[in-house]
């Protein structure tokens, strides 16, 4: 919320004393003012003046002033301070009769609106505008919308000094006019089209948005304020609407109404006679922000900010004399801002603008961070269920500045067709295989598997054709279409089997013969990528001869890459040396020779040149030859959608990829071809950074590069935040109700360091292990910064939420863990593996997640990494550091001290106590002082923003010196039991019960108590005086799968101030689940403002239960004593 001071003074000043007659100040808000209007004062010169308040038949504040004697000065100075919550001008009911334009008002209405429909004698110019006024029936909110719109668009704004207003005939004529003339313009319109109208003079507040818009103007670029006109229509159903034709937009709350009349000159702010002189009269008019809460769009102040950087840098200093070696990543997700319905951005993990949008982002980030740099289009994570694969598009660049691919015109568009086809891929394969000298008659075509398509077709129903075939698996229909389409025995790409042999004294490429069963090579059928497809299984089994993968191991040290020219003259030199001998190189892949090398390891080339179809015997003895020395990995070129694919295949050192992409980017650009690269990634390395953005159930997740220091934290994640927002992503969502969340897709972040060896995690294990304990202790760090979606079934659910004996195990494995000093890196995975885990046993659905520390699987899970998992995306990018900034702070913390602290056994006060903002906060203030006393100079106010984002305030009121605030609170959401869906099973989760804080202040007696739909609720003492809390717990919305589903709806919940001394509510509120006018809409809201204004209209700061009250019991909950469950000790009827 904002609360912005407006000052106006209208100054008078005479050329001599004058006497002035009475006068009517018209500039206090009017009553029907939906802008709160906190306090107002109106002081008037000079002194000696008598002032009545009064009212005009229309309701509007008038100041009546009769002044006692002459004066040289009058001036009317009007201070007052509003709330700028946003007002929805769409949030209106219309009754059923007005619900479509052209309609007539009843006769008893129409009495009332006299006033209001008189019509001026109208001109040519007004009668063709009228005329042309389409009055075809439409929806009546359309059409004033249209009608205002048009007049923004017909008639030009001017600042017009001259007195009084146009008329309607002037306004048209010029083409332009001020604010009042454009009103009146539009008041004697829509008269004329029978609906009633008044001319309205009120202020004017425009603010300064905090983030420009994509689209457009972006409004104000200062605080503005001033004097304005707009038009008012009335709506049966919704009375007064304000139409500002200036604008075209509807009135919302920075229009604040003065004087509504049906005539502009009863309207005028100010009105009297004064004695004859010359008048010099100016005015002033300023707004101020004298309030303003934390928002998401606006976190801190630019003071602040620049406390919150000093602390990230002297958090640097203590990573740095520790020896910690620390590195920060992340995951931010994000979301269209343009489409808030669709599938894929809700529930689905692919759709169909998801992967235009990341090609959109990840081509803006390589050109904020990895200029020279390579981006990668490959295949991404295929969970059970899903019918493909999901894509993964990655940026990757050398650590050293030195460019991976240099030339960003060879890097092919996925959506632009290049005109390629299976010739330019045959063409590009050849000349790869020349530059790598290696033969290239070992490239074969593949081919789709005829045989399987005509099995497929041969199923369809006898009269139906393949490209119409109406199969179930829209997957299935697809890829009959496009196969068909393309013809069975075209060809798809070409294979160049390849493997790179660098632990020889003369690393080099090789290359060898494909041997299949048939005599063309078939490919899998399927709808990935060619080299995802290849006839692995019809190779010949392994033989002792073949190639075998050698990974190079993580805790390797590394040395310094090659410089890229040196990749660049390695082939050039090898291409003149090609051209000087004049002769082709076989380095078909041959039996192992003496020594373990190759048998054409040497330095002359094989004498026979013979193709190695006619090297290889035709005898019993042909299965034998190929078992020894078989290439299993390939390159692929593949051409779809008019792009050549280029298919990295697997290797096992990262010179070896890099040396590979050279080769293909000359060969790209000698061919003057731009290619896409997928397949495989190169190997895990610190010396090549990446950022990786992939799609994930209704959003994309960004994998961001390491940071090693605050100042690159803050380049990251300002710049992502930015190229999302220009990329039409954005970093927050609205439910329904209005209610604002993250993306839902999670904020990880992810800790270790450059290399394995490095990690703190595995050089000191009892990090982790203070880590953990601190977090256990502390539940709100598991809270305030976690997304909706908590609980023991959650995707980070802490460590006892999932068992009731967590605690005691957990205490058991601490002492495990040996104090500072070396210990086996495997220690820490073996200790906490089967801990850091849910329900089920998944490692990865874990608050801490530990799946790439040290697992024992695979070298992929050997790096030295801890996932935090409990953090939903926050909506600012500053917010995201401060997080960050409490993380290294802690790390800092408990390098330098381990915790020790005993845990603490929470039991079912975790899902009690722990669910209130109230003590969350009191919580996380005791974590935010112990960090400050160990010499980290954090403040608590630096996390308001993410505590009010978190837990928003959803009303307040007070009565009787009593003070009641409502805010939402934390709800562990529930998966329900397996349920058939469609075909497959699905467990369903339970959110329709929420819960929500009742914080009452100036209670210092036992005389009030605070009722809930007629119950009591268990208040608590906070340790304020005077001050007390406590949840209430309610059925939200009634789904068909739900616990307990014959359970109502709460709605609404009526709190009440009940004085035990009178019987009675003294005051109380009332919270509606939904609309209170039952405007429930199906759809989201399409921005911030929306969803603001559809929370505000579900809060009421009246409604308390009327007539004697029964002073209720109190309600024992042994259990849950914190909260009040509503769903418990229902009154049957």
């Amino acid at each position: 919320m904002i609360r912005v001071a407006l000052n106006h003074k209208s100054i008078y000043e005479y050329d001599r004393a004058v006497e002035m007659n009475p006068h009517v100040v018209r500039l206090r808000p009017a009553p029907h003012c939906r802008t709160p209007i906190n306090s107002y004062s109106l002081r008037v010169l000079p002194g000696k003046h008598f002032l009545n308040w009064q009212q005009d038949p229309h309701s509007n504040h008038l100041a009546r002033l009769i002044f006692n004697g002459e004066t040289t000065l009058f001036e009317v100075e009007v201070d007052l301070v509003a709330e700028m919550t946003v007002v929805n001008p769409f949030d209106f009911f219309l009754e059923p009769d007005a619900e479509m334009f052209p309609f007539q008002y009843e006769e008893s209405l129409a009495k009332d609106l006299l006033p209001f429909l008189h019509v001026h004698p109208a001109g040519p110019e007004l009668t063709a505008l009228f005329e042309s006024v389409d009055m075809t029936p439409t929806k009546t909110i359309d059409f004033i919308v249209d009608l205002n719109r048009r007049l923004q668009q017909i008639v030009s704004y001017v600042v017009r000094l001259e007195h009084g207003v146009q008329t309607p005939e002037e306004t048209l004529e010029l083409g332009s006019g001020s604010c009042r003339d454009s009103a009146w313009l539009m008041v004697q319109l829509l008269r004329r089209l029978g609906l009633a109208a008044r001319f309205v003079s009120g202020y004017l507040i425009q603010l300064k948005p905090d983030v420009e818009s994509l689209d457009g103007p972006s409004g104000a670029t200062e605080d503005f304020t001033d004097l304005h006109a707009w038009a008012e229509v009335y709506l049966p159903g919704a009375g007064w609407i304000g139409l500002d034709p200036t604008s075209g937009l509807l009135a919302g709350e920075g229009h604040i109404p003065l004087a509504c009349t049906p005539e502009p000159i009863n309207a005028a702010p100010i009105t009297g006679t004064i004695g004859e002189c010359e008048v010099t009269f100016r005015h002033e008019m300023t707004v101020t922000r004298v309030h303003e809460d934390p928002r998401v769009t606006k976190p801190y102040t630019e003071a602040e900010w620049q406390r919150i950087e000093a602390t990230g840098h002297e958090v640097d200093e203590l990573l740095e004399q520790g020896d910690v070696r620390l590195t920060m990543g992340g995951e931010p997700t994000f979301v269209s801002i343009d489409d808030m319905d669709g599938d894929e951005w809700k529930t689905a993990a692919v759709g169909p603008n998801k992967r235009r949008l990341a090609g959109n982002l990840i081509s803006r980030l390589r050109q904020r961070y990895a200029e020279g740099g390579l981006i990668h289009y490959g295949q991404g994570k295929w969970y059970p269920g899903e019918p493909l694969p999901r894509w993964a598009l990655t940026c990757m660049w050398r650590t050293d500045g030195q460019p991976l691919w240099d030339n960003t015109a060879l890097l092919a568009d996925p959506d632009q067709d290049y005109g390629h086809t299976v010739e330019h891929a045959e063409q590009f394969s050849a000349a790869l295989a020349k530059r790598l000298d290696v033969n290239p008659d070992h490239i074969a075509p593949a081919y789709e598997d005829a045989m399987y398509y005509v099995w497929k077709e041969r199923r369809l129903a006898v009269n139906t054709e393949v490209h119409k075939a109406d199969l179930e698996d829209k997957e299935e229909r697809a890829r009959l279409a496009r196969v068909f389409g393309q013809g069975l025995t075209a060809k798809v790409g070409c294979v160049l089997p390849l493997v790179h042999q660098w632990w020889n004294a003369q690393p080099r490429w090789l290359s060898g013969q494909w041997p299949v069963r048939p005599e063309q090579m078939f490919l899998v059928p399927g709808d990935s990528p060619m080299g995802l497809r290849l006839p692995l299984d019809s190779l010949p089994v392994e033989g002792p001869g073949d190639y075998v993968s050698v990974p190079v191991v993580p805790f390797e040290p590394s040395k310094q890459l090659p410089d890229f020219e040196f990749f660049r003259q390695n082939y050039s030199a090898r291409l003149n040396s090609q051209s000087t001998r004049a002769r082709t190189r076989d380095h078909a892949l041959q039996p192992v020779g003496p020594g373990g090398e190759l048998a054409d390891s040497g330095e002359n080339p094989s004498e026979d040149n013979s193709p190695p179809e006619e090297q290889t015997p035709q005898n019993d003895n042909t299965r034998k030859e190929y078992e020894s020395g078989i290439v299993r990995t390939a390159m692929c070129f593949e051409v779809r959608n008019g792009v050549l694919h280029v298919f990295m295949p697997p290797v096992d050192r990262l010179e070896d990829y890099l040396d590979l992409i050279t080769a293909i980017e000359q060969t790209a650009d000698e061919l003057e071809m731009p290619v896409i690269i997928e397949g495989y990634l190169p190997p895990s390395d610190y010396r090549l950074q990446h950022v990786k953005v992939t799609p994930d159930p209704g959003v994309i997740e960004v994998n961001v590069q390491p940071a090693e220091n605050w100042s690159e934290l803050v380049s990251i994640a300002s710049g992502i935040y930015e190229d999302a927002r220009l990329s039409r992503l954005g970093t927050e969502k609205f439910d329904v109700d209005g209610t604002h969340t993250g993306t839902g897709g999670g904020n990880h972040v992810v800790m270790g360091a450059l290399t394995p060896a490095d990690s703190p995690f595995l050089r000191r294990p009892d990090l982790l292990r203070s880590l953990v304990a601190y977090w256990h202790n502390h539940p709100s760090l598991s809270y305030l910064f976690s997304g909706r979606f908590i609980g023991p079934t959650s995707q980070a659910p802490r460590v006892d939420e999932g068992r009731g004996d967590a605690t005691y195990e957990l205490q058991i494995a601490f002492e495990q863990i040996p104090e500072k000093g070396p210990c086996p890196p495997w220690l820490v995975d073996r200790v906490f593996r089967h801990l850091l885990v849910d329900l089920t046993g998944n490692t990865h659905r874990a608050e801490f997640c530990i799946d790439k520390l040290y697992s024992p699987d695979s070298a992929t899970g050997r790096l030295g990494l801890v996932e935090f998992r409990a953090f939903e995306m926050p909506p600012h990018w500053q917010m995201s550091l401060t997080q960050q900034l409490l993380l290294r702070a802690l790390v800092a913390r408990f390098w330098e001290k381990p915790y020790q602290a005993k845990l603490m056994d929470w039991y079912r006060s975790i899902h009690d106590r722990w669910m209130l903002p109230h003590f969350i906060r009191q919580d996380f203030n005791d974590v935010i002082e112990e960090t400050t006393k160990a010499g980290i100079p954090l403040d608590a106010d630096w996390f308001a923003p993410h505590f009010e984002f978190r837990f928003p305030v959803i009303g307040e009121m007070e009565q009787m010196g009593i003070s009641l605030e409502l805010r939402t609170a934390v709800e562990p959401w529930y998966v329900l039991g397996e349920e058939p869906a469609g075909g497959a099973t699905a467990r369903y989760v339970d959110s329709s019960v929420q819960r929500l804080q009742v914080k009452a202040r100036g209670m210092f007696d036992a005389r009030h108590v605070i009722t809930c739909n007629g119950r009591k609720v268990p208040l608590h003492p906070t340790g304020t005086a005077g001050e007390f809390v406590a949840g209430v717990r309610y059925r939200a919305w009634q789904p068909p799968n739900c616990l307990h589903p014959t359970i109502p709806v709460d709605e609404p919940l009526v709190f009440d101030v009940l004085d035990t001394w009178l019987g009675r509510s003294v005051g109380g509120c009332k919270y509606h689940v939904g609309h209170p006018g039952g405007r429930n809409p199906d759809d989201f809201p399409v921005n911030a403002y929306e969803a603001e204004g559809r929370r505000a209209s579900r809060f009421f700061k009246m409604g308390h239960t009327g007539g004697a009250t029964t002073i209720p019991d109190d309600e024992q909950n042994e259990v849950f004593p914190f909260t009040l469950d509503l769903r418990r000790n229902r009154v049957k009827v």
